[in-house]
């Protein structure tokens, strides 16, 4: 019995405790070695710089609320002053009754006074902005930090792809290699046999070169790539990247709607304009209301202390206390007040031509990536189309080759036509889907979840 007993008790222990140790075990974000696009995204928005700062930003808007609105609160202060007259001050004192005036030291040598004061708004224009103001900056600075988002998953999206394109470049250039290696080898062999001249071995030697060099030129594109999304990434230093695809997945999500009607208000450059229009509407009714005076509570309690002989000074105290109201009226201020109400409703009115000249952009940038777009899928379908046939004429070529139909000038122009139609195919599918970030930029509505 007492067995099970303690059993329980261990039992509840560690389920007490596990969400503790299991809390410590969390690790931090880290990137798989073989990284997918939704991965990267998700350890840029989780490690860029630019992110984090403007996440700082936001605290750093929340104090400064907090500043301003700490003046609703009580504001309570200390003093305390001691005084030493080496001198007295003298005055004159005249006695009626002998006629005559006695110039007298009035005071005391040391003096002291320990207070305590305290006020308390209750009316004042400069506050009610602030409690006003919060609202709008935090929505400005939550909607910044949305804008950061849509810029990191953009930028990072297409170096991933430009990454994609170039090590795909790269595949289809080893695979040209092995190609040409083969054909370099039939046709040295045929001009061994004395078939043909040594001008095909030179032609097939020639073409294996160049390619090489572009090999190596393409795999200087690829570092270039890496070292460039690492940095929209958020630097991951010394680390390997190796990004991967699904080429499936990759074609299902080309597809998008083109017929989706473009809304200035999804777009949060267009947000963030609206949010300073807003605080800057703010500032009309605070200059229109600055003849309301400021009102105030106030309250002091004091203790004086007041003793000719130092040491003695503290020994007695004399207290009082006194509370109140203080009232500011703003009378005559040169016209301040009517230039500050005047100059805010110019800035309103700028920041509506902001927004009728930030819809017109939108609507430019959504038609142009709209039409990048839809070019781009056109001259996918037809490099797909391209490389089917390119490919089938190069296997054809190349056979014909061997039984001497054809000549070594025909495999050079198809095996040409085949890299070119390749590349040109992972260039197109690349090129959609980067203009497919731009077009749901356009249309705000690009995911930043990840």
């Amino acid at each position: 019995m007492r067995s099970s007993r303690f059993q329980y008790i261990l039992i509840l222990i560690f389920l007490t405790c596990s969400p503790v140790f299991l809390q410590a075990q969390t690790r931090a974000d880290t990137l798989p070695p073989v990284a997918t696009l939704q991965e990267c995204l998700h350890y840029a928005l989780k490690n860029q710089p630019i992110l984090k700062q403007a996440a700082i930003d936001q605290d750093i808007n929340e104090r400064n609320i907090d500043i301003a609105l700490s003046a609703w609160l009580p504001q309570v202060n200390g003093t305390g002053t001691y005084q030493h007259y080496f001198q007295l001050a003298s005055s004159p004192i005249f006695n009626s009754t002998t006629n005559t005036t006695v110039v007298t030291q009035l005071g005391i040598k040391n003096t002291s006074v320990l207070g305590l004061g305290a006020t308390q708004t209750i009316y004042n224009n400069d506050v009610l902005l602030a409690s006003r103001a919060a609202r709008f900056s935090r929505e400005y600075f939550r909607r910044n930090t949305e804008n950061t988002q849509i810029t990191v998953v953009s930028d990072v999206s297409k170096a991933f792809y430009s990454l994609l394109l170039s090590q795909k470049q790269l595949q289809i250039i080893d695979e040209n290699i092995v190609r040409l290696r083969r054909a370099l080898k039939d046709a040295y062999q045929q001009y061994q046999a004395g078939v043909v001249d040594k001008i095909d071995y030179k032609q097939a030697t020639i073409a294996l070169n160049n390619e090489f060099a572009a090999r190596k030129q393409t795999q200087e594109t690829i570092k270039v790539n890496i070292a460039t999304l690492k940095e929209l990434m958020g630097n991951m230093e010394n680390r390997t990247i190796n990004p991967v695809y699904d080429s499936l997945a990759l074609a299902r999500e080309i597809a998008v709607d083109t017929n989706t009607v473009v809304n200035p208000s999804n777009r949060i450059e267009y947000q963030l304009l609206e949010s300073t229009r807003s605080l800057q509407n703010l500032n009309i009714g605070y200059y229109r209301y600055g003849f309301l005076p400021s009102l105030s509570a106030f309250g002091n309690y004091n203790l004086s202390y007041l003793n000719n002989n130092l040491g003695n000074l503290y020994n007695q105290s004399y207290p009082n206390s006194y509370a109140g109201l203080s009232l500011s009226i703003p009378i005559f201020q040169g016209t301040r007040r009517l230039q500050n109400l005047r100059k805010a409703k110019l800035q309103v009115e700028r920041a509506d031509l902001d927004l009728v000249n930030s819809r017109n952009a939108i609507n430019t940038e959504y038609v142009a990536a709209l039409a990048n777009y839809k070019s781009n899928y056109t001259e996918l379908l037809a490099q797909k189309e391209n490389v089917g046939l390119a490919n089938e004429v190069y296997n054809v070529v190349f056979l014909q080759y061997r039984e001497g139909i054809k000549t070594y000038l025909d495999v050079i122009v198809a095996q040409s036509d085949l890299r070119t139609s390749q590349i040109n195919y992972n260039n197109a599918l690349f090129t959609v889907l980067s203009s497919k970030v731009d077009l749901q930029r356009a249309l705000g509505t690009l995911p930043v979840n990840y």
